[in-house]
């Protein structure tokens, strides 16, 4: 973590989520070359991702789902409904003069 900030870095955020994918793919007995082959992903990208948490967003969703983690990205960017009417309320499109 940044020693400057309370929040993540995103290269925090790469290699945690590296480390966690790694520890999940050990733990369900896969070898790199078989979740490569099964995720269709070269055995690089796979390796690079465990090692420095570098990857093609579509490659990591790609082992996502052979890892059966793939719905842990629908909530990804989302928008809160709570957040978005009270934003709605006081828009200048709303405000009355």
């Amino acid at each position: 973590m940044n020693p400057y900030s309370l929040h993540k870095t995103p290269g925090i955020v790469l290699m945690e989520t590296a480390v966690r994918h790694k520890a999940l793919r050990k733990k369900l007995k896969l070898t790199q070359p078989d979740l490569a082959e099964r995720a269709g992903i070269s055995l690089g990208s796979l390796k690079r991702f465990e090692q420095t948490g570098q990857i093609a967003y579509e490659s990591l969703l790609k082992l996502a789902h052979v890892l059966g983690r793939l719905a842990d990205f629908d909530a990804l960017f989302s928008v809160d409904t709570a957040l978005e009417e009270a934003e709605r309320l006081f828009s200048d499109k709303t405000r009355r003069g």
